[in-house]
């Protein structure tokens, strides 16, 4: 009755100040059963305590009858021994008192003995109770506690949604290949302009020296025919018309190119 009295008031107290919910957590509740569990063992061993104080006297107390009881009986032999027939038929008749209130006491003591016994049993019986709660509730909280970061992690993966992932990566992906498109067509536009085609233009000129040199060498060294004529320049020069159209083609493309960075597709 007084527990559930003072869990009433507990729960009266978390409504009243907003703890409700802390006073449902599973660690909270294990914990105060532990404590009740620990301070009911305690008072069974405390009324044990008791039980075998009242056996330890009782047993003294049916010793010292027992001394009285043999005490008697010797005194008693004493008086016949001196002619004192009185005396000792008075002697006999206490010894036979105390004999009676020796049993009655030796049944007490017996029965102490036996209530004792079963209180050391339902002692040892609560401790092992005690201890396999705390395993049990030791094992219970690391449950609870898996339990809360589970639903934690659920909670997180709630909020991602398949649609979302999709449309950034799509949104990534878009973005890449547009680097690499705009990459590709400064590349094209570096190789289109004028100082491209006039680098290629040197290159082609290079190339022609160098052939009209290997073939003097030849000459020289009577590899070639000296009346083989040496190959001519396979590179034509650059007609003005030709390079006036070209750089208009190239403005264009710029012009082309610029709008196209100014106004991007979503």
């Amino acid at each position: 009755m007084f527990k559930a009295l003072a869990r009433l008031w507990r729960y009266l107290v978390a409504w009243v100040t907003g703890k409700i919910e802390q006073l449902e957590d599973p660690e909270v509740l294990l914990d105060q059963a532990r404590r009740e569990m620990q301070e009911a063992l305690a008072r069974n061993r405390e009324r044990a305590i008791q039980a075998i104080t009242q056996k330890n006297i009782l047993q003294a107390e049916v010793e010292k009858l027992e001394r009285t009881v043999r005490d008697l009986e010797r005194k008693a032999e004493l008086a016949l021994q001196h002619g004192k027939r009185d005396l000792a038929l008075q002697l006999i008749r206490e010894k036979k008192a105390q004999e009676g209130a020796l049993e009655s006491m030796r049944a007490s003591l017996q029965q102490a003995i036996e209530t004792v016994e079963s209180i050391k049993l339902a002692i040892r019986r609560q401790e092992e109770e005690v201890r396999v709660k705390t395993a049990q509730a030791l094992a219970m909280k690391a449950r609870w506690k898996q339990a809360q970061i589970q639903t934690a992690i659920n909670k997180a993966l709630e909020g991602i949604t398949l649609e979302n992932l999709e449309s950034a990566w799509s949104a990534a992906e878009q973005r890449i290949q547009r680097a690499e498109a705009e990459a590709a067509a400064r590349q094209e536009m570096a190789a289109q302009s004028l100082h491209g085609r006039l680098a290629a233009l040197q290159d082609t000129q290079l190339d022609y020296e160098a052939e009209q040199e290997l073939a003097k060498i030849e000459q020289r060294l009577g590899l070639r025919p000296a009346t083989e004529p040496v190959a001519t320049s396979t590179a034509a020069s650059v007609d003005e018309s030709d390079a006036l159209r070209e750089l208009e083609e190239l403005e264009r493309k710029l012009q082309a190119t610029q709008r196209s960075d100014t106004n991007p597709n979503p």
